[in-house]
């Protein structure tokens, strides 16, 4: 399955609530992942461009869209960006196939 690395930040509201009743969100951002048919690998938070991110593991680019819509869709995040991670394996067969393609820049001539 594939990997995913979701970026989050949350709202000044949902920080406010943090605070009053401090809360793990481990098992939530499991439960997400987990009624798509993914696996959770990690969750951290940070301090920096982004409060926390999250590695997961999809069955499918559907499944982890449907997760960011979600999570995106309740209110508690200002920002959610998720990237799809590649294996070495994976980036070695992009390189392969890469080599058959030519590439010519804009105004190059024809």
């Amino acid at each position: 399955m594939p990997l995913y690395l979701t970026r989050f930040s949350y709202t000044p509201a949902t920080w406010a609530k943090l605070v009053q009743n401090p809360e793990d969100r481990r098992a939530a951002a499991k439960q997400y992942i987990e009624a798509v048919g993914g696996t959770s690998h990690g969750f951290w938070y940070a301090f920096g461009d982004h409060d926390g991110y999250n590695l997961w593991e999809a069955p499918d680019n559907v499944s982890m869209a449907a997760t960011a819509i979600a999570l995106s869709g309740g209110g508690a995040l200002s920002s959610v960006q998720t990237t799809v991670l590649l294996t070495v394996e994976e980036t070695l067969a992009a390189l392969n196939k890469a080599s058959s393609i030519t590439y010519r820049p804009p105004g190059a001539d024809g």
